[in-house]
Order: C-alpha cells, then structure tokens, then sequence
C-alpha cells in the first residue's frame, strides 16, 4: 500500500501536504467517519436528503493518509504494525479475558 500511495503522489509536483496540513486532513477524515458512525449507530439520524455513507471509503481515506503521513516522514508501516503489536501483546496480555478456544 506504501509503495502504491507513493507512486500516486508521485506523480504531481506538489508532492506530499506538509505535516500539519496532513494532520488537518487526518482530522477531517476521522470527522467524517464519527459522523456516518454516528447516523448508522448513535442518536442522530441523517436528514432526509443526506445520502447514505459509505464506512469503507471513510476508513479507506484515513487509512490513505496515515500512509501519506508515513511515506512522507519515511516510516515504514509494516515495521511500525509488528513493534505496535509486540507492544499490546506484551503490556496487555492479560489485560482482558481470553476466549477458550
């Protein structure tokens, strides 16, 4: 996915947005997710006119800048996945109650 996102990027002279403008967009799209959240599982129902939301293409375009934001501070995601995951399953391995399978 990183080298996809990054071949897209590339080929614009504007390259990748600036941190903070990364972050602004980051925001952004995690506002719009809440929001089709929110009208499919909370207490606000989308107006009439509204279309119905899309929760994939919502987490699609967090997960795309989260690699923008990676690419370009040159961190690699799948490094980063596996030291996350050797985190939790370290400090939280019993944290919650195991299924017996």
């Amino acid at each position: 996915m990183q080298r996809a996102v990054d071949s897209w990027i590339g080929q614009f002279e504007e390259g990748y947005w600036p941190p903070l403008a990364m972050l602004a967009r980051l925001t952004e799209e995690v506002g719009e997710l809440a929001r089709e959240v929110n009208h499919r599982f909370g207490s606000k129902p989308k107006k009439p006119e509204e279309p119905e939301g899309d929760l994939e293409m919502e987490l699609a375009d967090i997960l795309f800048i989260v690699i923008c934001y990676a690419n370009s501070l040159g961190i690699n995601l799948n490094e980063a996945f596996v030291k996350m995951m050797d985190k939790y399953k370290t400090r939280d391995s019993n944290r919650w109650t195991r299924k017996n399978i």
